[in-house]
């Protein structure tokens, strides 16, 4: 199998995608899986670019055992379409700004995280809602659902 490239997207790019990005990580490597995976994480908005990951992102990413050393903030690029078989938002304004930059989506890989599971939603954003166990919980269930579609004969 080829490396499946999977990039999630946010507005800042400092608390869910992150969230997702080393959420995902760990999964993949927990799962056998990461030499299959290529993934990263980017923002719609500049606003953010260069910052590390939020503290209470990040402090809920340790509490689950999970680091995120050396992620800074970074925007999504138009070329990143063709690095990724996947750009994962989570919400729709993600996915509205995303096409911005993008221009169009002619492969269908813009698709939102909790797509991947049987409550499709927006991930609650802990920056307005300061609720960092629900976007975790949002993520975790996203991503464990995207596992199960890419790897459909995994467990």
């Amino acid at each position: 199998m080829r490396t499946v490239g999977i990039l999630f997207i946010c507005h800042g790019n400092i608390c869910r995608s992150p969230m997702a990005e080393f959420y995902m990580k760990d999964l993949a490597r927990r799962e056998g899986v990461e030499e299959m995976l290529y993934i990263e994480s980017a923002a719609t908005s500049r606003e953010e670019l260069g910052n590390p990951v939020y503290p209470p992102a990040r402090r809920e990413l340790a509490r689950h055992g999970i680091g995120c050393g050396g992620k800074t903030a970074r925007q999504l690029t138009r070329g990143d379409y063709g690095r990724f078989d996947y750009l994962i938002c989570m919400d729709r304004a993600n996915i509205r700004n995303a096409l911005f930059i993008l221009g169009s989506d002619p492969k269908g890989k813009l698709g939102l995280l909790l797509d991947y599971t049987d409550h499709p939603r927006d991930v609650a954003d802990p920056w307005y809602t300061g609720d960092f166990s629900r976007t975790w919980e949002d993520v975790t269930a996203g991503c464990e659902g995207l596992m199960r579609h890419i790897f459909p004969n995994k467990k």
